[in-house]
């Protein structure tokens, strides 16, 4: 499975930007979709992740609220809506896939990963 993230770019904080990531290649392989970010100097923190089987997305505590997840299975893309975008959510967005049905938080459980999307929130 290969990903390409997409989307990112320069945004006003309390502004919006809606990040995808395409999956080609065998996608049944990597039933659940994550999206991580890595800021300056920080590690590498999850922000969210959904099953292409359905269900409600899991979140990261500092985005809870303002990102939403999604999918389109038809288009093997998986999205991140982010909303009401601060400072802090400055980073390298990366788009990651699991090979287990279980969704999960923790980046080494992920076994494929796009080349991330850079996202800057600055006034």
């Amino acid at each position: 499975v290969q990903l390409q993230a997409s989307g990112g770019g320069l945004v006003q904080p309390g502004g919006s930007l809606r990040l995808s990531c395409t999956a080609s290649g065998h996608t049944v392989s990597t039933p659940v979709m994550g999206w991580f970010r890595q800021g300056p100097g920080k590690e590498r923190e999850f922000v969210a992740a959904v099953s292409w089987a359905g269900g409600s997305g899991i979140y990261g505590d500092p985005v809870k609220g303002r990102f939403i997840i999604s999918r389109d299975n038809a288009k093997n893309t998986v999205y991140l809506q982010m909303n009401d975008l601060k400072l802090e959510d400055t980073a390298v967005y990366y788009c990651a896939g699991r090979r287990a049905t279980v969704m999960s938080r923790a980046p080494r459980t992920y076994t494929h990963w796009g080349q991330g999307t850079r996202v800057t929130v600055s006034s």
